[in-house]
């Protein structure tokens, strides 16, 4: 998701990686096919295999093994979720009731306090800032677990989701996927050949726990719907320390709710810099990137800059503005196909999405 910085690149030979600026840069020596035969080739975000799963060279690779390693404790607390479901905006709401209402100055006092699991790494996330929650894009099976443990899930209708992750990974260089067409990502969504897998395999991996005492199952509509509302509930799951704050000061929801606004995050957020100011990734804040051969352009992409927004409309009902009525029905068949046999859809039986 958000903190995206430093990396090691490793690339794959004959690759054309086309940057955010528009230019095609080189992985190899030689290039054995033309830029022509290159744009009739579907385009794909670009990645790795790390353990079995895909991974985008954001994502170190010892923190990626390390992240898998971890062994969760029992006071820890995980913010989980498919990639663009919300969980920054559900990052945000913990660390502002862990914090009163006081925002972050940077995003830097963000990330110490919610590290990235996969991307910052084991060691970092166990040092961070307490009290903080843990972030992780993981399934249920690769999910460090302690039944002590509290886990919150954030999940997004699939129409909305897939359109928010097309945009970030168009707009994140990295990825190589500027010059990638919605067309062409809502292929590999619909099919789930993407960074972190299936968005339904994910979803439906957790959703079995939705009941669990030490798992809070929500969806990013009902925090549209009724923040304040949410805002409780995730306090109370948290602990009766900050239910009970909450009780006793009438204006902690609403500094919460101001300071977790849209134009405010964008703040933190949206700056031209991202990368740049980002804290180093990986143990005790070493550079992983600085192993890497020089030539490789991967590594320079993934310092460069977001060409768009990271946090860009947080609406319901962006799918419309895109999906035309043959990705429509594509995408219903697979929901229908992925979800034979459970009622996980009805969690979106109240707005409007195709049936």
């Amino acid at each position: 998701d958000a903190d995206h910085a430093h990396t090691r690149a490793l690339a794959p030979a004959h690759f054309v990686c086309f940057a955010h600026d528009g230019a095609a840069r080189s992985h190899s020596a030689r290039l054995d096919s033309s830029a022509k035969s290159v744009h009739n080739v579907m385009a794909r975000p670009l990645t790795r295999d790390i353990a079995g799963m895909k991974w985008s060279h954001y994502f170190p690779e010892q923190c990626v093994l390390s992240a898998l390693a971890y062994e969760a404790r029992p006071d820890d607390v995980f913010i989980v979720s498919y990639p663009k479901c919300g969980t920054t905006w559900l990052q945000y709401l913990v660390y502002n009731i862990y914090s009163g209402g006081v925002p972050p100055r940077d995003r830097e006092q963000f990330w110490d306090n919610t590290p990235f699991l996969e991307m910052r790494g084991a060691e970092r996330s166990i040092g961070r800032t307490k009290p903080g929650a843990i972030k992780t894009h993981l399934p249920f099976s690769r999910q460090p677990y302690n039944p002590q443990a509290r886990y919150l899930y954030i999940t997004r209708n699939p129409f909305d989701c897939c359109v928010s992750y097309y945009y970030h990974t168009k707009h994140l260089p990295g990825y190589c996927f500027g010059h990638g067409t919605f067309d062409e990502f809502f292929e590999l969504f619909v099919t789930g050949d993407l960074e972190y897998g299936d968005y339904f395999d994910h979803v439906l991996s957790w959703y079995p726990h939705r009941a669990d005492p030490n798992v809070l199952f929500l969806t990013y509509e009902e925090l549209k719907k009724d923040t304040a509302a949410a805002v409780a509930k995730i306090a109370a799951f948290l602990g009766d320390e900050y239910k009970d704050r909450l009780h006793r000061e009438p204006g902690l929801v609403g500094r919460i709710l101001e300071a977790a606004a849209l134009n405010n995050m964008k703040k933190i957020f949206n700056s031209c810099d991202f990368a740049a100011k980002d804290e180093k990734n990986g143990p005790s804040g070493k550079d992983p990137a600085s192993a890497a051969p020089k030539d490789l352009s991967v590594e320079e992409l993934v310092r460069a800059p977001m060409t768009g927004e990271f946090v860009r409309k947080g609406a319901v009902g962006d799918w419309k503005a895109h999906m035309s009525p043959a990705q429509v029905q594509k995408l219903l068949e697979r929901i229908r196909v992925k979800t034979a046999g459970s009622d996980v859809m009805d969690l979106w039986k109240d707005i409007d999405i195709p049936r």
